[in-house]
């Protein structure tokens, strides 16, 4: 049986897998991302994980290649363009470097949060559909493309960043990214957490949401319980979802989006308020557009950069 090594690169850890040519994880191992000295020792550190393996189960012949999904834009040749996760100040061809220290094996590199959408297309909740948009509902909104069967990286690695689609130009908060109004900044776990503290401190109405932490869980738990000032919560996180997921079938038109991420775990409770936001926003032709939720979990990332190798 044909393999390739699935390689998810994070900012304490990578997750090493070897995939099958069929879609299937048979092993999946981590080993420490050392980020100290710029980084100089993760992908030698990666190239040696992958050789051991290689010699341990006798793959000489039966690995094909390697994927790599990266904290950082990555364009269709495998060049990075800086990762502040890993300490990577430098613009570099990634695969051609990672390639050399595997001895000239067939490597792919992409952005995490693309590859992570290609696991999805591949094996998960996009699997029979065409064109799919991936939304990572986390601290932030990253996103994917997938046009074709195929990664849409765009000129320098950042398609897909739809996280800073600015939905507020009136907003003075600024985002991370040092612009205002962002996407993320109302539709994120992070954007559920400023909505919910607005709306404690707009309304002397009773909530549980009084009693305890705010978190996106505590919100989405609840809207489960009937709390009508979490509803009115949900009701403003799914005007700032639908309306963004809006604006972006305005441009690719796919045939799904798959929300994936912390906040997804929400599962069907959250989908009904993006839906009814989204019909109301999105150009016609782009309303039949399916809304699900994502099945892999954190081997998406895994699966997604084996799978690059593969095609």
């Amino acid at each position: 049986m044909k393999y390739a090594a699935g390689i998810d690169v994070g900012g304490t850890s990578v997750k090493l897998g070897l995939v099958s040519i069929e879609g299937e994880i048979s092993e999946i191992w981590e080993i420490p991302t050392r980020t100290e000295d710029g980084g100089k020792q993760i992908l030698p550190d990666i190239a040696e994980a992958v050789k051991r393996k290689i010699e341990e189960k006798g793959l000489e012949k039966d690995l094909i290649g390697a994927g790599i999904g990266l904290p950082g834009p990555v364009d269709d040749d495998g060049v990075i363009r800086k990762a502040v996760n890993l300490h990577w100040e430098r613009t570099f061809n990634v695969a051609d470097e990672l390639s050399e220290l595997l001895g000239g094996m067939k490597v792919k590199a992409g952005n995490d949060a693309n590859v992570a959408a290609l696991g999805e297309y591949w094996q998960g909740a996009g699997k029979n559909y065409g064109d799919m948009v991936m939304v990572t509902l986390g601290t932030g909104i990253g996103g994917g493309i997938i046009h074709h069967g195929k990664i849409f990286a765009g000129t320098t690695g950042a398609g897909g960043e739809i996280g800073h689609i600015c939905l507020n130009p009136n907003e003075k908060i600024h985002c991370n990214c040092g612009n205002a109004g962002c996407f993320e900044q109302y539709a994120s776990a992070t954007g559920i957490v400023r909505l919910t503290r607005e709306e404690l401190e707009a309304s002397s109405d009773e909530s549980e949401l009084r009693k305890t932490e705010v978190t996106a869980k505590a919100l989405w738990d609840a809207v489960k319980n009937g709390d009508k000032l979490a509803i009115r919560v949900a009701e403003r996180f799914g005007y700032y979802l639908g309306w963004g997921l809006s604006v972006i079938a305005g441009v690719v038109n796919p045939e799904v989006f798959v929300l994936g991420g912390g906040v997804s775990k929400a599962g069907d409770v959250m989908l009904p308020y993006v839906r009814k936001y989204f019909d109301e926003h999105a150009f016609h032709a782009c309303r039949d557009a399916q809304i699900v939720i994502a099945t892999l979990g954190n081997s998406a990332g895994t699966l997604g950069a084996a799978k690059m190798v593969i095609d």
